[in-house]
């Protein structure tokens, strides 16, 4: 985390908690945790307990953007599932109180892995963890939205068409030059999306390795995390964005398990994950596979290019987004090898 510092007045948050939550009670700090985080996320900390407290920016935003009441709402629709997400407190929709919409959670003790190869971890203790997140995953998807309370969670309709659609928009709204291998792969998808075979889950948008808390000591998830990304969508689209690790090489921003001896290492292939998580949902097999893998470097790829626009443009939220920015064209390389 960085050092103490918050752009909102304590005494009058923690005056509004004593109100809305049960046994809560001051005095309070803040201290923001460290990261690029698109809602800013806080500790914190009175004498008896601490908590999360997560919010939208404060000043001028685009109206979609940084919809903290949506991530409240899968915490509250969640927490008596089988998929494990920190605890919701309360939702604050007046601006009057810290200068935006924010949601108070609990503060889940747990540790975050980094690295898709988990060094920190001996060869025996790897596979099970990758077992769990597909476990979690497979939970995820089998939740009921209706039941739930998520039925109006996202849109009908073909989902990948509507994200063909939507991040087409995107890349070429951020484009700056030509990159050919894109423009192969963006006129294959278009000409592949399969048709919509109804299946609708939750999905989590952005699931990958750092987007869980595991129990300390043992192979278990005790937080997903980073629900900004969540609607209700196809849930292969969430499968195949976890398995790019696999594909993706170990250099740069983006680290993944190509060129490693995964046997050697502890770690499941890619069909090892597929078959677990059919297992799981009583699925016989996943067809469209190559589709779905494609989607998902196409779906990085507009996302980077994007971040190198804003970078070149002055507007970057880190330092490293020129180089983050210049991997649009390896991703699109990576899906162009699946396709031909």
């Amino acid at each position: 985390m960085s050092q103490s510092v918050h752009d909102f007045d304590t005494d009058r948050l923690c005056q509004y908690l004593e109100t809305q939550i049960e046994d809560f009670s001051g005095p309070l700090t803040a201290e923001k945790f460290a990261g690029g985080q698109s809602n800013p996320t806080f500790l914190l900390t009175t004498p008896g307990k601490q908590y999360v407290l997560r919010r939208k920016p404060p000043g001028k935003l685009l109206k979609s953007a940084h919809a903290v009441d949506r991530e409240y709402a899968v915490l509250q629709a969640l927490k008596d599932t089988d998929v494990p997400v920190a605890h919701p407190y309360c939702l604050c929709e007046d601006d009057d109180v810290i200068g935006s919409m924010f949601y108070i959670m609990s503060f889940e003790k747990g540790r975050i892995l980094w690295d898709p190869a988990l060094p920190e971890l001996t060869k025996e203790d790897r596979k099970p963890m990758y077992m769990e997140l597909i476990r979690v995953l497979a939970a995820m998807h089998d939740v009921d939205v209706n039941k739930v309370g998520l039925g109006d969670y996202g849109k009908p309709g073909n989902y990948f068409e509507r994200q063909y659609s939507r991040w087409t928009k995107q890349y070429r709204a951020a484009e700056t030059h030509t990159v050919e291998t894109m423009e192969r792969l963006m006129d294959w998808l278009a000409a592949h999306i399969p048709e919509d075979d109804g299946q609708v889950s939750l999905i989590h948008g952005d699931y990958r390795l750092d987007n869980i808390m595991f129990q300390a000591d043992e192979p278990r998830a005790i937080a997903v995390l980073d629900w900004e990304l969540s609607t209700l969508g196809h849930p292969m689209a969430d499968l195949a964005y976890f398995c790019m690790c696999l594909r993706l090489p170990r250099i740069g921003q983006v680290k993944g398990l190509l060129g490693l001896d995964l046997e050697q290492e502890g770690l499941p292939d890619e069909q090892t994950v597929i078959d677990y998580y059919c297992q799981l949902r009583n699925i016989d097999a996943i067809e469209h596979w190559n589709f779905y893998l494609a989607f998902s470097f196409f779906r990085l790829a507009s996302i980077c290019q994007g971040v190198y626009k804003r970078a070149l443009d002055g507007n970057a939220s880190n330092e490293q987004a020129l180089e983050t920015g210049k991997l649009a064209e390896a991703l699109s390389g990576f899906a162009v090898q699946l396709i031909d």
